[in-house]
């Protein structure tokens, strides 16, 4: 069975407010004053290495896992996934 990387991203909604990504443009990008980054989203990821049958498989099976354990709050949470072969 092979193996796959799935990566899960978890950041705030769009409409919910980042004090994480308002303090690094803030204090630490802007203070240059020459950038033209104009937002930054803070974000944590998870690695999970999973043993499955495809790629659609592994995937379902580790946003189950996000789901079943609550490790993100879907009421100010988006997900997005990735995965590559491991």
């Amino acid at each position: 069975m092979p193996s796959f990387r799935v990566n899960v991203i978890i950041e705030n909604k769009p409409e919910i407010v980042d004090p994480e990504g308002d303090t690094i443009l803030n204090d630490l990008i802007l203070k240059d004053k020459k950038t033209t980054i104009k937002k930054v989203r803070a974000a944590k990821m998870l690695r999970f290495v999973i043993d499955a049958k495809d790629k659609t498989t592994a995937e379902k099976t580790v946003l189950g896992i996000c789901n079943e354990f609550r490790i993100f709050n879907p009421l100010v949470s988006k997900v997005s996934v990735e995965t590559l072969g491991a």
